[in-house]
C-alpha cells in the first residue's frame, strides 16, 4: 500500500508521502463486525499500543472523507493525522454504543476540517495586500475560494449534526449513506423490518434538513 505502520504508540504527526492513489475508495471487505471491533477499542483503551490495529483498519476511510472535501493532498494528510492524534488521545473517554468505531472518527474528521477551513480563510484575509481595494480582491477570486470554504463547512455542520442523532438513526444514516448499505442489509444487520429501517432514515434526514434550515447545531 505504500504507507508505514505507526511505530510508536499514536499514528505518525505527518504521514508519509507515498499514500496510494486509490486511498480512501472504499472500506477493506474484512472489516470486523460489532463484537470484533468493540474487542478492539476495548483492547485499545487498556493499552494504547494496540491502537494500531483500529489505525490500519480505518486509515483507508478516513483519509478517503478528508481528502474528497479539502482536494489537497498535504492538508489531507495533515488531517487524518491529527484525527488518529485525537482520537487516540480521547480514546478513553469513548464509550461504545454499537455504532462503527468510524462515526466517531468521520465526527472527528468533521470537526478537523471545519477547523481547517476557518484556518485557511484567515490566512487568506492576511495574505491579501491591505493596499488593495476590496474590489480588486475579488477580481483575484477571493470569492470563488469563500464559496468552497463555506461548502466544506456546511458538510462539516452536517456531519456533526448526524452525530447528535438518537442511536439507531445515527447508525441507519451512517449505514446508508457512508457504508452504502442497501435498506434490505440494514434491516438484517439490525434485525428490523425494511418499512421499519426507512422510517429511521425519514425522521433522521427530517430531523438533519430542519436543523441546516433552522441554523441549530
Amino acid at each position: 500500500m505504500g504507507r508505514r505502520k505507526p511505530a510508536s504508540k499514536a499514528p505518525p504527526k505527518r504521514l508519509p508521502k507515498t499514500l496510494p492513489k486509490a486511498a480512501g475508495a472504499g472500506v477493506p471487505p474484512d472489516t470486523p463486525g460489532g463484537a470484533d471491533e468493540r474487542a478492539l477499542v476495548v483492547a485499545a483503551q487498556n493499552d494504547p499500543a494496540k491502537f494500531d490495529a483500529l489505525y490500519e483498519l480505518h486509515f483507508e476511510r478516513i483519509y478517503g472523507f478528508i481528502s474528497s472535501r479539502t482536494r489537497d493532498r498535504t492538508t489531507a494528510e495533515d488531517l487524518t493525522s491529527t484525527v488518529f492524534h485525537k482520537a487516540l488521545e480521547n480514546l478513553a473517554k469513548y464509550e461504545w454504543r454499537g455504532v462503527p468505531f468510524a462515526a466517531w472518527l468521520l465526527r472527528i474528521a468533521a470537526n478537523a476540517i471545519a477547523d481547517q477551513a476557518k484556518r485557511a480563510r484567515r490566512e487568506t484575509a492576511l495574505e491579501d495586500d491591505p493596499r488593495e481595494s476590496a474590489a480588486t480582491a475579488n477580481l483575484r477570486g477571493s470569492e470563488m475560494r469563500g464559496e468552497e470554504l463555506r461548502a466544506i463547512e456546511h458538510r462539516a455542520r452536517l456531519f456533526r449534526l448526524v452525530g447528535e442523532l438518537p442511536e439507531v438513526q445515527k447508525q441507519v444514516i451512517f449505514e446508508r449513506f457512508v457504508e452504502q448499505r442497501s435498506i434490505a442489509e440494514i434491516a438484517a444487520r439490525l434485525g428490523k423490518t425494511a418499512g421499519a429501517i426507512k422510517q429511521l432514515q425519514l425522521r433522521a434526514v427530517q430531523r438533519l434538513r430542519a436543523q441546516m434550515e433552522g441554523g441549530h447545531g
